[in-house]
């Protein structure tokens, strides 16, 4: 899976302070110019090498023992404290697509399971189980449209880890299980849009339930929805049953299944909840899984196949 690169065209007026800073006069008289220092003689250090160029990003795999062996490679990079941004953002997306592809393939299970080392083995059990729980809390629901949906980009991971942290000390709703329903709900806020059932923002709050946990806040502003969750989970006794505090905030144990999966993961990893933000939206359809990247912008729903047709090869 490769990345998505973002163009974003640079500011009119960035685009006059710079001509401007390029073309000041100098404030030396010209009556005296300053003449160019003779060069040295003396033997100038070697400018060092350029960096190496980023490895090109790797595409999925189509064969189940290459995807298990790339899966590993990209576990790993995720984890190594010397990859680069843009190294953990294509490694966190081709992940994201392996996990989506091994979780629909069971059969592949003996295949793929004994190639991944002991140390990663926890994790990919974790992240197949959510994986599937998710695929049958879908089933039967693809589309043929895409939906109408801005993608956007998240929120920055350490400003969402506060407001996670925040709505802990006053609800006593662990942070993971709040990032949790934030990755499942929205990818981190990712999807702008509303559900067909008229859930709204980063958590998925119904306009009604908002204003009963919300505090009056603003249904779209993460801080107040993250906060407005802790709430809605506590009041429904988290502490005492945390299987059921789920359950009523979407009603399925497939949801409650894949939210405990993906916080005990967050928990227990310190690599889980960076790749995870670095996800992106994939929406389900009747022609399969369809990347929505950030960008994609449609007022109403759209022909899936009609979408397609004017995305680049990938």
């Amino acid at each position: 899976m490769s990345a998505i690169a973002v163009f974003r065209p640079v500011a009119p007026a960035l685009v006059v302070v710079a001509l401007a800073l390029a073309c000041a006069p100098s404030e030396q008289p010209e009556s005296s110019p300053t003449a160019a220092p003779p060069p040295s003689s003396q033997s100038q250090p070697a400018a060092p090498p350029p960096p190496p160029p980023a490895p090109a990003p790797r595409e999925l795999a189509s064969d189940p023992v290459r995807i298990a062996d790339d899966l590993v490679a990209d576990e790993r990079a995720l984890r190594d404290p010397a990859s680069s941004p843009e190294l953990l953002t294509a490694a966190a997306h081709r992940q994201q697509a392996a996990y989506r592809t091994i979780g629909r393939h069971p059969e592949w299970d003996a295949i793929v399971r004994p190639r991944i080392p002991a140390e990663l083995l926890g994790f990919y059990d974790g992240n197949i189980s959510a994986r599937r729980h998710l695929t049958a809390l879908s089933e039967g629901t693809e589309k043929d449209t895409v939906p109408a949906w801005r993608i956007v980009e998240p929120t920055p991971a350490e400003e969402l880890l506060g407001y996670y942290r925040e709505a802990e000390a006053a609800s006593r709703v662990p942070w993971n299980v709040l990032a949790a329903v934030n990755f499942i709900e929205t990818a981190f806020g990712r999807i702008n849009g509303v559900s067909t059932a008229g859930a709204q923002g980063p958590m998925q709050f119904l306009p009604s339930t908002f204003a009963a946990y919300g505090d009056g806040g603003d249904i779209n502003a993460p801080r107040d929805a993250i906060l407005a969750a802790g709430r809605h989970l506590a009041a429904n006794n988290f502490a005492g049953d945390p299987h059921h505090a789920l359950w009523r905030y979407n009603n399925s144990d497939h949801y409650v299944r894949a939210v405990l999966d993906y916080a005990d993961l967050m928990a227990a990893d310190p690599a889980a909840f960076p790749a995870y933000h670095r996800w992106q939206v994939y929406y389900k359809t009747t022609m399969g899984d369809v990347l929505l990247p950030v960008g994609y912008f449609s007022p109403t729903r759209i022909p899936v196949a009609e979408y397609l047709a004017t995305q680049p090869p990938r």
